[in-house]
């Protein structure tokens, strides 16, 4: 939507089948491996296919801000020119609620000869941190955050420190990503280690292997939950990062919940990210398992569980206690909002989700004088999510839709091309 949006924004069910052809956005998760690498090389990078959202413009500016030349000639390139070496800032660095951001470059400061402190908004200061300041601890990098979340103060010696790094990997994976991306800087080589073998959506590690081998790393797996990197630092590179697979996920709904065809460009099976797996899950739809292990596709359970809300039998979602400490408690805000399109839709048992599911819902009027406004959050997975049920309810508003933009900034006009009628509320 060209224009900027309203506050509340009420969705027109189609009463069509959605048919068109939709190019996701690039992969936020990508686009910010891809940017610190770049960062954390020597020279110039291309980065093709990137994301421009609120995440990555964060990401950009606080690498601005430690000396590096980050140009972006057009709507989805950056060109990033550095010494390979980043440079303490003159302020704090500010990543508002991105999470990728403020853990990658907690661990990546460290390789500054000076004192960076990792900052975010208030949202931030309610997400663990706790778990990967102990690991740059224990190796030897002073770090310190006070109440366990942002922020951070890291006072760098120049240099990541080598030898073994320990991490408990079980409350997110990006901790164990940010310390593989800093190896490389290291006097010598590095092993990272996981201390159990939970991992939060594994998938995302294996993205980050692959990009630093990309920017010229050396990393070898040896077992499990332990990886051997190498100091070789980094090179830049001419990068292109894929579409964007949690997104394509409400794509992939929406064709479902309408019976619809929209052609994303791209197969299914061509994404490496771990959110394509929902497609599998999805595809089965309106006849989608009694139980649904959301723990390697995180980011699209809020997708499932609005689609679940129709389908022809209850789901439990499992394996999500993560989603807790996302943007908000996303366990709860699923279990409220779908309970407040229609009582008892939806309820938490332990970190478990459970949607009663009811295909008769489509079709309904939502909730008195035919509107349910659907609070967000401040979160951009929620307002995108619960627009889906818009497709099939009619008067289900989205209050904020602009947070859609922290990840998706044209998933409203995104709708429009669809031929999706919104209104203001």
């Amino acid at each position: 939507m060209t224009s900027p949006l309203p506050s509340a924004l009420t969705i027109v069910p189609p009463g069509r089948p959605l048919v068109g052809r939709v190019s996701p956005p690039g992969s936020k998760s990508i686009t910010n491996r891809a940017l610190l690498l770049a960062a954390l090389a020597e020279g110039t990078s291309h980065l093709s296919g990137a994301l421009k959202s609120k995440d990555t413009t964060l990401m950009a500016a606080a690498l601005r801000q430690m000396g590096v030349t980050v140009e972006e000639p057009d709507a989805t390139s950056f060109v990033v020119t550095s010494t390979g070496r980043l440079l303490p800032p003159a302020a704090p660095l500010f990543l508002g609620n991105a999470g990728t951001a403020t853990r990658f470059l907690t661990a990546a400061v460290a390789s500054v000869d000076g004192t960076v402190v990792v900052d975010g908004d208030e949202e931030m200061h309610k997400r663990p941190i706790a778990p990967l300041v102990d690991a740059l601890r224990a190796a030897g990098v002073d770090a310190t955050s006070e109440t366990g979340c942002p922020p951070v103060v890291v006072n760098g010696t120049g240099r990541f420190p080598a030898g073994r790094v320990e991490i408990d990997g079980g409350l997110s994976s990006q901790y164990v990503s940010a310390l593989l991306m800093v190896a490389p800087l290291a006097d010598g080589p590095v092993e990272v280690a996981l201390t159990g073998s939970e991992i939060g959506a594994r998938g995302y590690v294996d993205l980050t292997v692959a990009a630093m081998r990309a920017f010229g790393a050396e990393v070898e797996q040896t077992d499990e939950g332990t990886w051997q990197i190498a100091p070789t630092g980094y090179r830049a590179a001419d990068f292109l990062v894929e579409p964007d697979a949690s997104a394509a996920t409400y794509l992939w709904a929406a064709e479902a919940l309408t019976s619809g065809r929209i052609d994303l460009g791209v197969a299914s099976d061509a994404f490496t990210q771990p959110d394509a797996k929902a497609q599998a899950v999805i595809a089965q739809f309106p006849d989608m398992p009694a139980v649904i292990d959301g723990a390697q596709m995180q980011d699209a359970v809020p997708t499932l569980a609005v689609l679940a809300a129709f389908n022809n039998t209850p789901v439990r979602f499992v394996g999500i206690a993560n989603l807790r400490v996302k943007e908000c408690d996303r366990v709860s805000a699923l279990a409220t909002e779908l309970s407040r399109i229609a009582p008892g839709l939806a309820r938490e048992e332990g970190d478990d989700l459970v949607v009663e599911s009811n295909p008769d819902l489509a079709g309904r009027l939502a909730g008195r004088n035919h509107l349910t406004r659907i609070e967000t959050y401040a979160d951009h997975r929620i307002a995108m999510s619960f627009a889906l049920a818009g497709l099939k309810i009619d008067g289900i508003t989205i209050l904020d839709p602009a947070c859609a933009g922290k990840t998706y900034p044209g998933y409203w006009d995104m709708l429009k091309s669809l031929g999706v009628d919104m209104r203001p509320a």
